[in-house]
């Protein structure tokens, strides 16, 4: 049995399985009519490498899917209240293309599975659609896992 929440869970309210859906099917797969209806006209991400607006956040999904093969986005937990859920998210996929968005530049593939935890807190605005999303991860241990060789800096 999976530990990912599934879209079904009727434990969770609408908005969460919404984002449940969202990740499986127009992050992992291509879907650029879901991903746009889902996403706020002015929508923000903050995350440790920086800001991005939509159209750059769905370069990088499009990075993941070429660079990773059986590419998933899936959540653990949700919690939600109001027009704000936050979740732990997990994505991965086995590492089989150049992967260009990382600190690093562009990190050559190892032909192993990766996966990167995500923990997210996302506002929705007043039509239901995601207007923000702060994001934190490990950058050291997905660089590690990409296979990136991190040496101490010469003092």
């Amino acid at each position: 049995m999976s530990n990912f929440i599934s879209p079904d869970d009727t434990r969770y309210d609408e908005r969460s399985r919404a984002l449940i859906r969202i990740g499986r099917d127009a992050i992992s797969k291509e879907n650029p009519s879901a991903l746009r209806s889902y996403f706020s006209e002015d929508f923000k991400f903050h995350g440790p490498d920086g800001d991005l607006g939509f159209e750059q956040l769905e370069i990088f999904f499009s990075q993941m899917r070429d660079a990773f093969a059986n590419y998933y986005c899936e959540r653990y937990e949700i919690v939600s209240a109001g027009n704000v859920i936050g979740c732990r998210t997990e994505m991965g996929g086995v590492f089989i293309r150049p992967f260009d968005p990382t600190p690093i530049g562009t990190v050559q593939p190892h032909g192993k599975q990766v996966t990167l935890t995500l923990i997210n807190v996302f506002r929705y605005d007043e039509d239901g659609r995601l207007a923000e999303e702060w994001v934190q991860y490990d950058n050291l241990e997905w660089l590690r896992q990409l296979g990136v060789e991190l040496v101490p800096a010469s003092r």
